[in-house]
């Protein structure tokens, strides 16, 4: 049974004032593995985000059904939805830390949620901190750190319950070859160890060297789906 499935799923938005109909995806099937390392690729505005969003069940789809190990997650109540989702880690297209907080306050409500609940929180994110080498800015405020800092920080915070999947939307996009490179081998790391990795990712160079599997997204549809794939390949 796939970790992970989508069948049929499409998500549509009503626009004001004209109450037009937007179709952000169309028709997705997708399969995803335990243990699969993925990048999602396509040009601006065809879907990326939505599929994430759809796949870690943050959206709720306007047809068809989100399946996690076998389970229709579509058919679950919100408050059940919330429990399996603490299986998922997530990084976010746009940074979500809280500017006014310190990096040890935005990550630790989240650690709180984990095996052993408060009481274990403050050793696991600063493990999580130290392994995405970020282990001194604890007590540092977002502003204080760059945005390849900030980024870590927010991976730092997706693998903080050690998820069984992650989810990361354009993570390394804005950051300089280097520091996107150490996070791509990180990620490496960790899904050799077991993690599904699941990346919305403009980064062509380093997807193509990487070969993983690549699923392409244009206009809201499926093109490509390419195992051991480069960026834009269709079959």
């Amino acid at each position: 049974m796939p970790q992970l499935c989508l069948n049929h799923v499409d998500k549509d938005y009503l626009l004001e004032p004209d109450k037009q109909v937007l179709h952000a995806v169309q028709d997705l099937d997708l399969s995803i593995e335990q243990g699969e390392f993925v990048f999602i690729t396509g040009s601006s505005g065809a879907g990326k985000s939505t599929l994430l969003q759809l796949l870690s069940c943050n959206l709720q789809p306007t047809r068809g059904s989100v399946y996690y190990n076998g389970v229709n997650m579509t058919a679950l109540s919100p408050r059940r939805q919330n429990r399996v989702r603490l299986a998922y880690g997530y990084v976010p297209q746009l940074s979500s830390l809280v500017r006014k907080r310190t990096v040890g306050e935005n990550l630790l409500p989240v650690a709180a949620l984990g095996p052993g609940g408060n009481a274990q929180a403050p050793a696991r994110l600063r493990k999580a901190l130290g392994l995405v080498g970020m282990g001194d800015v604890l007590d540092c405020y977002p502003a204080e750190l760059s945005m390849g800092q900030c980024r870590r920080v927010e991976l730092a915070r997706a693998i903080v319950n050690n998820p069984e999947v992650l989810f990361l939307d354009e993570l390394t996009a804005n950051l300089d070859e280097d520091t996107a490179w150490d996070l791509f081998l990180f990620l490496e790391e960790l899904n050799l160890r077991g993690t599904t990795v699941i990346m919305a990712s403009h980064a062509k160079r380093f997807i193509n060297l990487m070969r993983r599997r690549v699923v392409t997204l244009v206009d809201g549809r499926i093109l490509g789906d390419v195992q051991r794939g480069r960026y834009g390949d269709l079959v």
